[in-house]
């Protein structure tokens, strides 16, 4: 199976990507987007050439201020983020609206008009913001484990909120450590990660490249979202929701509500999933995109 090196796109605003792809250029191009701090390597390679064996060219990459894309310096206080988490309005260095339209600099970089797009917790929120912008370019939608924005759905469990703004400890080993703490936290207790992959998964986190401060200017994005709410009733796009029962990081309200907006959506709850992406479900997760997909 064709699986390129790990190249980079100028995307505009002096935005380059690092991004990856697999399968057949032929094939129907899909976008993979990460969430919160998440690096391209969190779409399991494994997952990408399941995907791709199913009939998609596969594209995952690193969103701004993650792994080995462009890292910002625009500084955000603590206070920011709790004034912000308070519903007190805060000027955030981008939205992510700017995350979309990376996005769509992506696919310009590859020549792709369209693509179907999966995008998982605040990938889940940029891919929905790529289909009320601009639906003529997205050929299906995905949305897994994310929400639409509005405050009183997809909450977090009060026990994670803390472990988010905790000081980050300096050096490899204390990231790995709490890279396994934070996927026994959030993870799907049905199917737990060992722990031997979760610190296989910090080990590759932290040496691709991490980067605290780009983490805390996503959260400000994520806290600053709109409600999309009303205007994803406008998207006809066809549409699959994914969410866990289990989810602590969001709520499976957030997959509920986002199903309930957009017109002629499936959702898909799947009972023991936490807030990752199993490696017992990647079956579920190929069919369900594909199915999708298939619809359009």
């Amino acid at each position: 199976m064709p699986v390129s090196e790990e190249l980079f796109a100028p995307v505009g605003r002096g935005i380059e990507l690092c991004y990856q792809t697999f399968g057949d250029p032929d094939d129907d191009p899909l976008l993979l987007v990460m969430g919160l701090g998440g690096p391209m390597t969190w779409w399991d390679a494994e997952l990408c050439e399941d995907l791709a064996r199913a009939g998609f060219f596969v594209v995952r990459y690193d969103n701004r201020d993650t792994g080995r894309s462009t890292v910002l310096d625009a500084r955000v206080s603590r206070a920011m983020l709790v004034r912000a988490f308070a519903g007190t309005r805060v000027r955030a260095p981008y939205g992510l609206s700017d995350l979309a339209d990376d996005a769509f600099g992506l696919l310009d970089h590859l020549g792709l008009a369209s693509a179907h797009v999966v995008g998982v917790s605040m990938g889940g929120m940029i891919v929905q913001t790529m289909a009320i912008a601009h639906p003529e370019r997205v050929r299906s939608l995905t949305s897994i484990m994310s929400t639409t924005g509005k405050r009183t759905v997809g909450w977090q469990n009060p026990a994670v909120l803390p472990r988010l703004l905790a000081p980050t400890k300096p050096g490899r080993e204390a990231y790995v450590a709490s890279t396994v703490v934070f996927s026994k936290l959030i993870g799907s207790p049905a199917y737990p990660m060992s722990e031997e992959r979760s610190r296989e998964r910090g080990a590759v986190t932290y040496d691709r490249g991490l980067h605290p401060a780009g983490v805390v200017r996503q959260m400000l994005a994520v806290l600053t979202q709109p409600d999309r709410g009303t205007r994803l009733r406008g998207v006809r796009v066809p549409t699959t929701v994914i969410h866990g029962l289990a989810d602590k990081m969001v709520h499976v309200s957030g997959g509920r509500a986002t199903a309930a907006a957009i017109p002629g959506a499936e959702l898909l709850l799947i009972d023991g999933m936490g807030h990752d992406l199993p490696p017992d479900l990647f079956e579920t997760f190929v069919a369900a995109i594909r199915r999708t997909a298939d619809r359009a």
